[in-house]
């Protein structure tokens, strides 16, 4: 999975070997980064810094504020502009658990593994 396509019509054992070890670092990695990803907090804004959220590393919402200016708008906009922020928030957190995740293995790329594994799922349904 490191930047190879994986073809399930192709598989050997060798490659079979490898996807294993690939996994085997990742479950090591998470059982000893488990302290570093807790500590994760992404940050996101929306409404040019009037809406700002707060997630943990599981997209957990921790906090939502408002500028003055955010609240001069109706309530449907408001709602588009907080799911804007946690959305932006999100993705921080993310980035932050691949960058981690880089440093403990490098070579690694989990943006490659994630899009290889949804491929796979959908080849095979």
């Amino acid at each position: 999975m490191h930047g190879q396509r994986f073809d399930p019509a192709d598989i050997t054992e060798q490659g079979i070997d490898e996807v294993a070890r690939q996994g085997e670092r990742v479950l090591a990695w998470l059982e000893t980064a488990q302290a570093d990803l807790d500590q994760i907090v992404g940050a996101g804004e929306a409404a040019a810094g009037q809406v700002k959220a707060t997630v943990d590393v599981n997209g957990r919402v921790l906090d939502v504020t408002y500028g003055s200016r955010a609240l001069r708008v109706d309530s449907r906009e408001l709602a588009a502009q907080t799911l804007a922020a946690v959305a932006a928030a999100c993705a921080d957190a993310q980035r932050q658990t691949h960058d981690l995740m880089r440093e403990a293995m490098p070579g690694f790329d989990p943006v490659a593994a994630t899009q290889e594994f949804q491929r796979l799922l959908t080849d095979w349904s």
